[in-house]
């Protein structure tokens, strides 16, 4: 095969980690049982994602069982389409009583409302849930402030705010306050604001910066970290004006950094985009002695170590990076090893995609055969897309936190849904239900 991961050939439906505790029966798999350590010789009793022996010269061959679950949400190539809402697709994870309980909307107290910044998304999530977007009206005045109005009672309900606080981050964090404040004055009785892609997140401490003394005679030198002074903390001020503006719980995916959630007063549920991607790398024909998950810096090190031992304990590599001394190149070395291997890089966001796009090229060097770039938020500012199709990945694999502009695409480009995901855990927050056990 010339290839170590190729595309393997598949029915239409959608692999899916995400589906009700009470819908096993309908699936082919249980998230409480997922596992990528299990025995390396047979499938498990349960089907779940494993290595299986298929070939010789002790190679193995990920297999994935596909969920029984309705139409697919077709992301190939970053064009993702939408299923249209009817009582004939409602998701088959939903389970006859559930869809009882909570697809009748005269008694609902389950709400939820979409802001604008990415609406797609949203009524996915509703199509997930088998229910439908509240009505509300978001629209700005002539002077860019931003009016909202919802046009149905929430009083007394549980009502789930979806808006992410992505580019432009001022304005879509502005009329989630305006959203949650809505919610309030109408005497909602909980309001959890789900923010896919938390913005803000990396001011969540004082940059740091080194500075060195020694004698360069005798090449000695002593280096010291110390925070920048005068800087203000932008994650604890965003935090705070979301809990001052209404918001009783946070429901936020793959933050940026974990003591992000203590800059909270209230409580924080974080999912994380990590088992998504694993399921799209499960539909993949993958040879374990071949594969590599790497950290594209020492900062993502615990993640791309969690990638790695779901990935049946895999090589780690880590793009080590570091400037020694002002107006010095910035230089990059390699811990692991790489060569003639299928390297994934594991990261939390692409930006501008310096970072990933220069670590794929160290890895290339160091005789990667494919690179593989794969991240929850594709934030996506300039030049990352000249980056990132420049030949460097096989593929670059997204989430759709973010919205992706339609003039970003690029073959490369890969865009799968957190929708089921996001679903699922709205479900468990508002029947009291624990959310950390869909990822164990």
């Amino acid at each position: 095969m010339a290839s170590s991961l190729a595309v393997q050939s598949s029915p239409t439906q959608t692999a899916s980690f995400f589906m009700s505790s009470s819908s096993l029966s309908r699936c082919s798999f249980a998230h409480l049982s997922l596992s990528f350590n299990g025995p390396r010789t047979r499938i498990s009793p349960r089907n779940t994602i494993i290595f299986h022996r298929a070939l010789g010269d002790g190679k193995y061959l990920l297999l994935c069982q596909k969920c029984d679950i309705s139409e697919p949400l077709n992301f190939g190539n970053g064009k993702p389409t939408i299923p249209v809402l009817n009582d004939r697709i409602l998701p088959k994870f939903l389970e006859s009583d559930r869809v009882e309980k909570t697809v009748g909307r005269n008694d609902i107290r389950l709400k939820l409302f979409s802001g604008t910044a990415n609406p797609s998304l949203s009524q996915e999530i509703a199509w997930c849930m088998g229910l439908e977007l509240g009505k509300i009206n978001i629209k700005r005045f002539a002077d860019g402030e931003i009016y909202v109005q919802l046009q149905e009672s929430v009083r007394g309900c549980d009502v789930f705010l979806l808006q992410p606080t992505c580019p432009p981050a001022n304005e879509n964090l502005m009329e989630l306050l305006i959203m949650i404040d809505a919610c309030r004055r109408a005497s909602a009785k909980n309001i959890t604001a789900v923010i896919p892609y938390f913005g803000y997140a990396r001011a969540d401490r004082k940059a740091s910066f080194m500075f060195e003394f020694g004698c360069r005679q005798h090449l000695l030198f002593f280096f010291f970290g110390q925070t920048q002074g005068r800087e203000s903390i932008a994650a604890k001020l965003v935090a705070n004006l979301i809990t001052e503006a209404g918001a009783n719980r946070i429901l936020a995916c793959d933050l940026h950094s974990g003591q992000s959630m203590g800059y909270f007063d209230i409580p924080v549920d974080h999912v994380y985009g990590q088992p998504v991607i694993l399921d799209y790398l499960a539909s993949k024909t993958i040879y374990s002695s071949d594969l590599v998950v790497v950290s594209p810096d020492v900062g993502g090190v615990a993640r791309a170590r969690a990638v790695a031992k779901k990935l049946s304990d895999a090589p780690l590599a880590i793009v080590d990076k570091r400037r020694h001394g002002h107006n010095v190149a910035e230089v990059m070395n390699l811990i692991g090893d790489v060569k003639g291997k299928v390297a994934v890089m594991v990261d939390d966001m692409i930006d501008t995609a310096g970072t990933i796009a220069k670590g794929a090229a160290l890895l290339h060097e160091e005789g990667a055969r494919e690179v593989y770039a794969c991240c929850t938020h594709a934030v996506f500012s300039p030049p990352a897309i000249e980056r990132l199709s420049s030949g460097l990945f096989q593929e670059v694999i997204i989430t759709n936190t973010i919205p992706v502009a339609e003039k970003n695409h690029f073959p490369q480009l890969t865009v799968l849904s957190v929708a089921n995901l996001l679903g699922e855990t709205i479900w468990r927050v508002h029947d009291d239900c624990s959310v950390s056990s869909i990822f164990q």
